[in-house]
């Protein structure tokens, strides 16, 4: 058998295959296309074309497909084989140059937010050679961007490669006031952290709500549930085990570098952790994992749940997002350093996501904005909706110290003179981690807790390149000016904290205190919906920073402000008519029947003489009666609603009638039929509940 090392990558056309394969020039010529972003021409685009067929058809693959990621929230593939006519007339096994970089999938189908008309269906896709090609079961997968006709970005990658560009632009000017003339390019990594429910796959299937929706829309509570806190890192089951192992290899074939795992805190509950990649990387990484997640789930009779909150009454789930800054000569530029030059430099560019995030909050919250995510969100096991950064106590006194001039004890009690005197030499916990925080400094990155465990994490860390971008912008436009580097550092570092330290929260943030203070005293923003937080993507300074760093067009920002607050409305008009049908179909005929019963046993009773009570028959049927009675006007209230949001037709409109109307509507369905299920015998209730789902792995 294979050890790690000998199979790890073993389906990845990375740079150890082309070196291989490649003659030199093509390889040097493909390796500045993906380090520096030049230009392939088609010839070498051939080369590398039929060194990828070859390389593929000897592992097996007999298609092709341009892997991308349209708005719609998942990945998408069109396949084509390699075979084309020999002259003999039997075939051969070809990809051409023009194949390699672009294709033409039908683009009819898939959101635009008004970018074409529905008839237009041309669309393009293009290799992204940073983002190495892989074989998925018998198809070689070609990461690409997509595209309308007009040129428009149809993807997530699109926008996410610009923004890793504008910060790139951004950060080198930064670098060389600093006299470093050797960087020629900045990247951002990121590390995202994937927590997942495992269920058993028979009790899935019948359960409409997590067929139709992901998560249950119903569900009492059961007696146990995370209370005892005996399943975080607690021992893995055999047959979690069993999954995890298979999972670890096929992401390890892929190139994935699934590094941690362990039980999470709720029953059922589990995390993967990677080792940090390039961001578009990352991306591509996470999208992959979360499909291959869900397909060996199912060879283990297991369902891969990443509903941000499938089960009300435990922990919901997440994507910590740890996110770094580094340079291609290996430096981190969130790393403190030794040296009075290191130090300056570090606390720059430190200021700078300060003042990004403080800036540009709702666009990190909007990010994240889901159905499944308004669920998760301050609720008491993830961040609030409320943007604050934890910094820890080390680097809040340093920073304090800068701010009032004053001595700070770590550095031999001088006062910080940045550029000149040393700061002390930070290490990398110098603080405990802040589980609260929803963007907290972590030693030499920040973790964004915020992401939903269903989201690509393309649209959180397009927002923080393109506000960290913007910030560093200000701060070398300053600098570049400055007839005095060393004096305007100083003060410039010192003006961006005092300006944005609003931001800055060390403490508990899901103490309702803090939400009053942060909201009242501090003028931070609680955007608690998808429909309180998506508009503030069109709103000027947002459309002007975006569009100003050609991460977005103003059409795209309009296009994707149309498209996810559709996505918004569908999601929950789906839940809505789940849950009415359930009622319906399901719960209501169980609670009759049992009340039925009841009824029936109470009668036969009083049959055998008056001296036979009935008390426990008599007062269940009544209230159970009663209930029905509830749960059929309440699933009528909510099929009311839904009528009236289909009649409503505009977007943004609806999503504000979801919030206000459509919702709470449900969550009174869900009470009464939650309370039923605890009365009702358990022979009667038509699906499987908590206790099944969350302890029957």
């Amino acid at each position: 058998m294979s050890t790690v090392p000998e199979f790890f990558a073993s389906k990845v056309f990375d740079d150890k295959v082309m070196r291989a394969r490649l003659p030199e020039k093509v390889y040097r010529s493909l390796r500045k296309t993906i380090d520096n972003g030049e230009t392939l021409d088609l010839n070498l685009a051939n080369s590398v074309a039929e060194a990828m067929c070859a390389w593929a058809v000897e592992n097996g693959a007999t298609h092709f497909t341009h892997w991308f990621q349209p708005l719609t929230g998942i990945t998408a593939e069109k396949h084509d084989s390699f075979i084309n006519p020999a002259p003999d007339g039997r075939v051969i096994m070809e990809l051409t140059g023009k194949e390699l970089i672009k294709g033409e999938p039908d683009a009819s189908s898939f959101p635009s937010g008004g970018l074409r008309a529905t008839f237009e269906a041309r669309g393009y896709t293009a290799w992204d050679p940073s983002s190495y090609a892989f074989i998925k079961e018998k198809t070689l997968c070609i990461p690409t961007a997509f595209c309308s006709y007009g040129g428009e970005a149809l993807d997530k990658k699109t926008p996410l490669l610009r923004s890793m560009d504008a910060l790139n632009r951004q950060a080198l000017r930064i670098l060389k006031l600093f006299g470093n003339t050797e960087v020629k390019r900045v990247v951002t990594n990121v590390g995202p952290e994937q927590e997942y429910f495992l269920v058993d796959r028979e009790m899935y299937l019948k359960r409409k709500d997590l067929i139709y929706t992901g998560r249950t829309l119903f569900g009492a509570k059961p007696p146990k549930g995370q209370e005892l806190e005996d399943h975080y890192f607690g021992a893995i089951k055999p047959r979690v085990q069993a999954y995890m192992e298979e999972l670890n290899e096929e992401l390890w074939k892929l190139g994935i570098l699934a590094k941690t795992e362990h039980n999470e805190v709720a029953p059922a509950q589990h995390e993967l952790a990677p080792i940090y990649a390039t961001t578009n990387v990352a991306t591509d990484h996470n999208q992959l994992t979360m499909e291959i997640m869900k397909k060996v789930a199912r060879k283990h009779g297991l369902v891969c749940l990443l509903h941000e909150k499938p089960f009300a009454g435990v922990n919901g789930s997440g994507k910590h997002n740890n996110w770094s800054m580094s340079t291609d000569t290996g430096e981190n530029l969130l790393s403190p350093g030794e040296t009075p030059y290191e130090n300056a430099r570090f606390l720059l560019f430190l200021v700078a996501v300060v003042k990004a995030v403080d800036e540009y909050q709702d666009l990190l919250r909007l990010a994240v904005a889901t159905a499944g995510n308004d669920h998760r969100l301050g609720a008491n096991e993830a961040p609030p909706a409320v943007l604050s950064m934890f910094l820890g106590d080390e680097l809040a006194a340093v920073l304090d110290a800068v701010e009032t001039d004053s001595p700070y004890a770590g550095a031999e009690r001088k006062t910080l003179k940045l550029g000149v005197d040393s700061l002390p030499r930070f290490t990398r916990d110098t603080t405990d981690r802040n589980r609260t925080s929803p963007f907290a400094f972590t030693g030499n990155k920040f973790e964004f807790r915020m992401v939903g465990s269903s989201d690509s994490i393309a649209c959180a860390n397009i927002m923080i390149n393109a506000s960290v971008a913007e910030a560093l912008r200000q701060l070398a436009d300053d600098l570049e000016g400055a007839a005095d580097f060393d004096e305007r550092l100083h003060a410039l570092i010192k003006e961006t904290y005092i300006a944005h330290k609003r931001i800055i929260f060390n403490g508990n943030g899901y103490d309702d205190a803090w939400i009053k203070e942060a909201t009242e005293q501090r003028g931070l923003l609680n955007l608690r919906t998808v429909a309180d937080a998506l508009p503030r993507l069109l709103e000027q300074k947002n459309v002007e920073m975006l569009t100003s760093h050609g991460i977005f067009s103003e059409t795209e920002l309009k296009s994707r402000y149309e498209i996810q607050l559709e996505n918004y409305v569908r999601t929950v008009r789906i839940e809505a008519l789940t849950m009415a049908d359930m009622a319906r179909k399901e719960i209501i005929p169980a609670m009759a029947a049992f009340a039925a019963s009841l009824a029936e046993g109470a009668a036969k009773k009083l049959a055998v003489g008056t001296d036979v009570g009935c008390r426990y028959e008599t007062k269940l049927v009544k209230k159970l009666s009663c209930l029905t009675d509830t749960a059929d006007a309440a699933a009528e209230e909510v099929e009311k609603t839904v009528t009236t949001l289909d009649a409503l037709g505009d977007v943004t409109e609806e999503s504000r009638f979801v919030r206000d109307e459509v919702l709470p509507k449900m969550a009174a369905l869900r009470a009464v039929c939650d309370e039923a299920e605890t009365l009702t015998a358990a022979s009667y209730w038509p699906f499987p509940t908590y206790g099944d789902l969350l302890f029957g792995v």
